[in-house]
């Protein structure tokens, strides 16, 4: 069966949607999935395309990914500190009754458009730095004691990653900070 002229495969790509389609061929180029050769093909059929369906069908044959991955940290108190560069997982989920929470995320591999981050803390306060050109969304965040701080940044770049922080903060607070860099 085709598909419907009204359907999805017939809406307009945006920038979005190529830029993840760049990403994931370019991903699978790195995990040996594609040869070299296929590569530039590839790439040039996501870049000219200009609907849903041809950006499918430039990526219809590639192997599933992993929608990503869930990570958990957790402590009783302590420090919970993650800097440099480390790889982010499309969901972190950090629990500690006591902890202090410091994640840097400026020179971190970020694969994913949109990261998860979920926080369940006590009275230990938490500190995420995000890269400069990232989105940051707090409103799945339940504060306690104290409200998030967080200063948008007035003009985001397009292309960086979306930032959801969602869970609950006891007595402490959750300050997020743009790199400069």
């Amino acid at each position: 069966m085709g598909a419907r002229p009204g359907g999805p495969d017939h809406l307009r790509a945006g920038e979005d949607d190529r830029e993840a389609a760049v990403r994931r061929v370019r991903e699978a180029y790195a995990q040996g999935q594609i040869p070299y050769e296929e590569l530039d093909e590839r790439l040039h059929r996501v870049l000219t395309a200009t609907t849903r369906g041809e950006l499918a069908s430039a990526l219809a044959p590639l192997p599933e990914r992993d929608a990503g991955t869930t990570s958990t940290i957790t402590a009783a108190g302590g420090r919970i500190r993650r800097r440099g560069a480390w790889r982010v997982p499309r969901t972190l989920r950090i629990e500690s009754p006591l902890a202090r929470v410091h994640l840097d995320l400026s020179r971190a591999v970020v694969e994913h458009p949109v990261v998860d981050i979920e926080v369940h803390l006590g009275t230990g306060g938490a500190t995420i730095t995000v890269p400069r050109d990232a989105v940051v969304d707090l409103e799945d965040l339940r504060a306690g004691w104290r409200q998030p701080l967080h200063r948008a940044r007035r003009r985001p770049r397009p292309g960086g990653p979306r930032i959801r922080v969602s869970g609950t903060m006891g007595l402490g607070r959750l300050t997020v900070r743009h790199a400069w860099w």
